[in-house]
């Protein structure tokens, strides 16, 4: 940290400015890789010099810059320098007032920088300038490393927030976002909803103080746990495949050694058979040497003729024993090298298999992971179907509900009119047709007023019956008895010159009676069979209805085991709620503290500056009064 502090002051001397005292403090007292300066006011010349150190800087990990009050010249050459680095993981950022210029600058560093994982702009206003949080939202898009935002605090509106969700939609990176009071309200609210299901690393986003519904929040918090889900599932998928990788590792490192054992042992027997071969060629020497000595001795003692021949026949005999020793040798130590090299083909083959089936072994694992994802998502979908299904089925069960009372409702006045109507008419047609009978010849007008009623009558019955497609042969019947009433209206004028025909015409008038009479019946046994088809109807649909209330029952049983895990997400949400409320609490209580810490430093300032204009006032008096005493003041005006 001292060669940082030495740096810090070099580039500051370079660039005609000298080096804060505050920063040189706060770089002399922090730890190693952590540069913390929070609440120091950091010039323009400051920035450049950290903005040039930052970029060759290969030990801080940490750079904490909150409440530093910055210019947007600064902020743009510090974040310039930390385009290039490499180094630093945390950024924070946080009450800087950053703006469009800042904005600008925070996405050209989101899009160089490869080494940011976690970014703290709280309390700025980078929601404000909607086309530099565009493009901030753009290059957030194009990021591969950040992996925590905190953006509290920065009046961005649903415009803002629908340009993050686009923003969302491509980032494979962000795990954690912090969007808390801001102004996104209902339109940014359902973007990012939206852009949840295209996002699988986001598991944490802070919705709260934004006026967004508590349905929305709620599928944010599904669409979270979903996320959850998943990483967990991964992590657990990467967990086994670690472990997998390992134990092939540790089997490949087994055989390898069982591999070098073998090359030892093979080199070992290759030693022994060298030396053996040594050892039979000495003994080769040794018989030679032997056979030359018995050579000299026949050569010198011929007397000794047959004992040399003799010993040279058993010399001869204990050479070829010997030879035949050491071609016996040699064949078992050919065989030796084969079975040796046998076995270790063997072992190199099981090596294979069980290196293959090792291999299988893990893409199985993968292909369970990748069974079980899409189990996952399935399992998804299904309870979304499920959900909108039920509610469809409790709509179509009101509805059909409805219906059926309805239905039961009609057709039950439907029959009681029916039979009141065809007991009535019958009733006037039997006595209708007595009373014609008896009067026909002597009151014409009564008859035709009779039949004018009965004709009325029967319409009304053709009217109610006309409802139900089996009578529509009954129109055809009623034709005929309208031009059977018409040509009763004829008959009537000529009843006078004619009784005889209103005889006839009340044979025919008895006979139509009598069709109709049948017609009733006819049409009671339907009406009949028409109750009994009403009853089997009624009674199966009471069954349906059964049926349908079970199916409700265990929907109902399914609904309050959801609505009692609504409650207990509710009692979550009102735990957390409190914890906020707990958490604001204190941040205003700090604020409110800082706050008074401000004035203090003001009011501090302000004495500072009452004191420097008094040193300043009592400095110009005593060299106007120096001027006044000295002998150039005396000369002057000679001059």
């Amino acid at each position: 940290m001292e060669e940082f502090r030495r740096t810090y002051s070099r580039l500051c001397k370079e660039s005609g400015a000298e080096p804060q005292e505050t920063v040189l403090q706060q770089m002399h007292q922090l730890p190693q890789g952590r540069l913390d300066l929070a609440t120091q006011s950091l010039t323009v010349d400051t920035c450049r010099a950290l903005g040039k150190l930052l970029q060759k800087e290969a030990l801080l990990t940490e750079l904490i810059l909150s409440d530093c009050m910055l210019s947007e010249e600064g902020a743009v050459l510090l974040l310039q320098g930390l385009c290039v680095n490499t180094i630093v993981r945390f950024l924070d950022l946080k009450g800087n007032n950053l703006r469009a210029a800042g904005a600008e600058a925070l996405a050209k560093l989101l899009r160089q920088n490869k080494s940011i994982q976690s970014l703290t702009l709280e309390w700025n206003s980078l929601g404000t300038w909607e086309e530099a949080f565009a493009a901030f939202c753009g290059a957030l898009a194009a990021n591969g490393t950040l992996r925590q935002l905190d953006l509290r605090n920065n009046q961005i509106s649903h415009k803002g927030a629908e340009e993050l969700a686009l923003a969302l939609k491509s980032n494979t990176s962000l795990q954690q976002l912090d969007l808390r009071w801001n102004h996104i309200g209902l339109l940014g609210g359902r973007a990012l909803v939206n852009c949840l299901p295209s996002n699988r690393t986001l598991w944490k986003l802070e919705l709260a103080g934004n006026s967004i519904p508590g349905d929305i929040l709620r599928a944010v918090e599904q669409a979270m746990d979903h996320n959850q889900d998943r990483q967990t599932a991964f992590r657990e998928s990467q967990a086994r495949a670690h472990v997998l990788s390992k134990e092939v590792r540790h089997l490949r490192e087994e055989k390898s050694k069982q591999f070098l054992d073998l090359m030892e042992t093979i080199d070992r027997q290759r030693e022994e058979m060298v030396r053996s071969s040594k050892a039979s060629a000495a003994r080769v020497g040794q018989l030679q040497e032997a056979l030359n000595e018995r050579h000299s001795i026949i050569n010198a003692l011929k007397a000794k003729l047959q004992m040399a021949e003799a010993a040279l026949a058993l010399s001869e005999q204990k050479a070829q024993d010997l030879g035949e020793l050491l071609a016996t040798a040699e064949q078992e130590q050919r065989s030796l090298a084969q079975r040796q090299a046998k076995e270790h083909r063997l072992e190199q083959q099981e090596a294979a298999e069980r290196e293959s089936k090792l291999l299988r072994d893990l893409s199985a694992a993968n292909e369970k992971n990748l069974l079980l994802q899409n189990q996952v998502d399935e399992l998804e979908r299904k309870v979304k179907s499920q959900q909108d299904q039920l509610f469809l089925t409790r709509q179509e069960l009101t509805n059909t509900a409805a219906e059926l009372k309805m239905r039961a409702v009609q057709a039950e006045e439907r029959l009681e009119l029916e039979k009141k109507r065809s007991r009535k008419s019958l009733e006037d047609a039997e006595h209708l047709r007595f009373k014609e009978v008896e009067h026909m010849t002597r009151h014409l007008e009564e008859s035709e007023r009779a039949m004018q009623e009965r004709v009325q009558r029967l319409e009304a019955v053709r009217l109610s019956l006309e409802e139900q497609q089996r009578l529509a042969h009954l129109e055809e019947k009623l034709r005929l008895l309208a031009q059977a009433r018409d040509e009763a209206q004829s008959a009537c004028l000529q009843q006078k010159q004619a009784v005889a025909d209103a005889q006839a015409r009340a044979s025919q008038l008895d006979r139509q009676v009598e069709g109709l009479r049948r017609r009733l019946e006819e049409l009671q046994q339907e009406l009949s069979n028409k109750d009994q088809e009403k009853a089997a109807e009624v009674t199966r649909v009471r069954l349906e209805l059964q049926e349908q209330n079970g199916r409700l029952q265990a929907e109902l049983t399914a609904q309050e085991a959801l609505k009692e895990k609504a409650a207990a997400l509710e009692r979550q949400l009102k735990v957390m709620a409190s914890d906020h409320r707990e958490a604001l609490l204190d941040r205003e209580s700090e604020n409110a503290s800082l706050r008074e810490k401000l004035r203090l430093n003001q009011a501090e300032i302000a004495r500072i500056r009452d004191e420097e204009a008094q040193r300043a006032s009592f400095l110009q008096n005593a060299v106007l009064a120096y001027v006044q005493g000295s002998p150039l003041r005396t000369l002057s005006p000679q001059k």
